[in-house]
């Protein structure tokens, strides 16, 4: 087993301090109803998004290597959207049950 360095020791530990410390001030301040919703709203159209994104990304470089114009790119657009549906329904649920 390696011997980790004194300096690397105290950096650890510091680095862990602050994060104690980090930890307790956050503690004391409650979320406001404006951020969380926020949050949430950004989760959201991120999740969305990135699904369509990437669908049509896929579809569109399957297509160019395929020679197939249209039809992938249609495919993985419908394919990445309903991704993005079903990551969003995940999210949805698991704020579900963290409120429970």
């Amino acid at each position: 087993m390696k011997k980790i360095p004194d300096d690397l020791k105290r950096l650890g530990e510091r680095i862990e301090a602050l994060n104690k410390k980090e930890a307790e001030v956050r503690k004391d301040k409650p979320q406001s109803g404006f951020a969380y919703a926020s949050k949430v709203g950004f989760r959201v159209g991120t999740e969305l998004l990135s699904g369509v994104l990437v669908g049509a990304a896929m579809g569109y470089i399957l297509d160019r290597l395929l020679d197939t114009r249209p039809l992938l790119l249609i495919v993985f657009l419908f394919l990445g959207g309903a991704a993005g549906i079903l990551n969003v329904y995940r999210f949805a649920k698991s704020e579900e049950n963290k409120k429970e």
